[in-house]
């Protein structure tokens, strides 16, 4: 009886089992197969899910989206502006030179609507101002000399001194006397505000398309000497009344010219430029940018004062002021047809193709007719010129 033949260790069978699979794998051809499967209803289900695709990309990624064209945001862009416009306060008639803040006519400026007084104020001692804290006081005793509050009018001398009025006491300090709260007056400007005219020029550029453009039409006759900006029949003529801009932010003028408050002027040049450059105007939209309705950051104000010489000593008149702050604020995007267009549709397609794409071929060892490398034994690398210029285009 013969003996048996020994079977090989398990790992062997298993581990030529995978071989073989490998090597089939490397050298079999795979094909998918297509089942048709004729249902109506599946039918009608795939063709609309095919059809909500084409939709999206025809309707939201083309017409909506835009993918097709080339975009830049955040234009370059100058603003210049110019007030003008007088008033009259309790006291006096006010030009542009005295109540428009800074004078340089930039983008950010404020026109002074309400101002609080204290003049001839001097070097000298007086009473601290009741609204700065532990300023109150009964006795000596409750002001320490030398004492210097950052939120105060001067250095304390250490002696408590009446009040500018009532029967309270204050401590005294070494500064600008009087202090604000004790002899201030207040003036309104506002009465004839609302008819300032305000000229905002504005000029725009996209570098990366080379578009620009501005917002005042050339026109003969005077033309920006007698036109105010109406959206409509006046859209280049940029010259707003202060009051208008104040409507359009939706804030009542009187209100807003005793607090102070800051308007921005938002300018849009959102453009097709593959259209006409008569199809790029600039949008004006307008809007208190700050937070009226918390009394803690709401309003306006600053403080400046003036001074000069009386009888050799000198003097100064200390005034806040409360006004509008108008921010003038320019964004926009400019859109162009991109490469894809003229890699696609151009009559001249393969052209800008060729001239747009590198592309990189092994050198041939031995010349193979016009247009290539001669063979010779010391040559390595060659390289294919292409003779046809961008004048094609």
């Amino acid at each position: 009886m013969a003996a048996a033949e020994p079977k090989p260790p398990t790992g062997a069978v298993a581990a030529r089992r995978l071989a073989q699979s490998c090597w089939s794998a490397f050298w079999d051809y795979e094909t998918p197969k297509v089942i048709v499967v004729k249902n109506r209803r599946l039918g009608i289900v795939y063709r609309a899910v095919q059809l909500l695709i084409l939709l999206y990309f025809v309707w939201y990624v083309f017409i909506v989206q835009k993918s097709y064209q080339d975009s830049e945001t955040g234009p370059e862009s100058s603003v210049i502006t110019k007030v003008k416009g007088i008033t009259l306060s309790e006291h006096k008639v006010w030009d542009v030179e005295e109540y428009v803040k800074p004078p340089e006519g930039g983008s950010v400026f404020s026109i002074i609507t309400r101002i609080e007084v204290t003049p001839f104020q001097t070097l000298g001692t007086c009473a601290e101002s009741m609204r700065v804290s532990n300023a109150t006081c009964d006795s000596d005793e409750g002001c320490v000399a030398g004492q210097l509050d950052m939120l105060g009018n001067g250095l304390r001398t250490g002696r408590c001194v009446p009040y500018y009025y009532g029967s309270s006491k204050t401590c005294e300090v070494s500064g600008w006397c009087p202090v604000e709260d004790g002899a201030s007056v207040s003036q309104f400007l506002g009465t004839m505000a609302p008819n300032f005219t305000i000229l905002i020029k504005n000029s725009i550029h996209y570098p990366k398309f080379q578009f620009s453009k501005g917002n005042i039409e050339n026109r003969k006759g005077g033309y920006l000497k007698h036109c105010t900006f109406h959206e409509v029949s006046d859209l280049y003529c940029p010259i707003f009344k202060l009051g208008y801009i104040v409507e359009q932010a939706g804030e009542n003028f009187t209100e807003l010219a005793h607090t102070g408050g800051v308007i921005g002027v938002i300018i849009n040049w959102d453009c097709d430029l593959d259209l006409s450059a008569s199809e790029c105007n600039p949008k004006y939209s307008f809007r208190r940018l700050d937070p009226k309705h918390i009394p803690a950051s709401s309003g306006y104000n600053f403080r400046f004062a003036k001074y000069y010489k009386i009888n050799g000593s000198i003097t100064r008149t200390l005034i806040k002021a409360y006004g509008i702050r108008i921010d003038v604020i320019v964004h926009g995007q400019g859109s162009f047809l991109c490469d894809w267009i003229l890699l696609t549709f151009m009559n001249k397609n393969k052209v800008y193709s060729h001239k747009k794409f590198d592309k990189m071929v092994d050198a041939p060892e031995r010349s193979a007719g016009p247009g290539l490398c001669a063979s010779e034994p010391s040559q390595q690398d060659c390289v294919l010129t292409d003779a046809r210029g961008l004048a094609q285009l």
